[in-house]
């Protein structure tokens, strides 16, 4: 192992909200977007988004400047939770 290796850490007020969001008693789509602050090595939220479908948040993404999207769809009776760190557009 590289002793080199530099794991970004979650801000604390992100893991907060992240958890309050996966529990909410809400049931529309919505969604939050994460970014990487390379000085602090850290992940922080960027946006929150309420009634936004999946083609709206894709939309929202930059083409250049990685992203990471948690999401949380309502289909039919079944709510879908989902967290995607990729670079790459959804």
């Amino acid at each position: 192992m590289s002793s080199s290796l530099v794991v970004c850490e979650v801000d604390e007020s992100l893991k907060e909200k992240l958890k309050k969001f996966r529990f909410r008693k809400e049931t529309n789509n919505a969604a939050i977007l994460m970014k990487i602050d390379m000085e602090k090595q850290l992940v922080i939220l960027e946006e929150e988004y309420e009634d936004i479908s999946m083609d709206d948040l894709r939309n929202e993404l930059p083409e250049r400047q990685p992203r990471y999207p948690y999401w949380r769809m309502k289909e039919e009776h079944l709510l879908v939770y989902c967290s995607c760190f990729s670079q790459d557009p959804i």
